[in-house]
């Protein structure tokens, strides 16, 4: 399974690119997680492995991170034409996914975030998911884009919402 999502975030690239590569900010955006540490290496660097445990309602999942790609590496001056990429291969039980993470300047001042990912299962149950709830995996996606639209912009802290 593979699908793209997209949104818009009226802050400059280096902005978002710095927002989405700091560990600290994670819990704020990304609904769900527990935990996010570096086995080896060190957090959003090209080649490091992150244990990650993620919860949702009672079910919690843990995989493995792996950083494939980050380019350019300094994120502190981004020439205008070009493009953010942030990638990374996630494995955990019955699943393989890739991400791969593009920012590009919109307008000055506003960045596209374009996020492809790609999903592989295995395992009777996972297979069965994938299959039945297709459309899952994409509304989560693109609900962890607004939520980083809504920090990114106002500051809003997916811990403070209650419901």
């Amino acid at each position: 399974m593979r699908f793209t999502n997209s949104i818009e975030i009226a802050l400059a690239r280096e902005g978002v690119a710095q927002l989405l590569a700091d560990p600290a900010h994670l819990p704020k955006w990304l609904r769900g997680m527990v935990l996010h540490e570096p086995v080896d290496g060190m957090h959003g660097h090209l080649g490091t492995r992150s244990r990650v445990v993620m919860q949702s309602g009672k079910q919690t999942m843990e995989c493995t991170e792996t950083i494939t790609r980050r380019d350019p590496a300094d994120l502190q001056t981004i020439p205008t034409e070009v493009v953010v990429h942030f990638d990374r291969e996630i494995v955990g039980p019955g699943m393989w996914s890739v991400v791969r993470d593009r920012l590009t300047e919109a307008d000055p001042g506003t960045t596209l975030w374009e996020s492809e990912s790609e999903y592989r299962f295995t395992g009777l149950l996972m297979r069965l998911v994938g299959l039945l709830m297709p459309s899952a995996f994409r509304k989560q996606s693109q609900q962890h884009m607004r939520d980083f639209k809504a920090f990114a912009e106002q500051g809003k802290d997916v811990r403070d919402v209650r419901g």
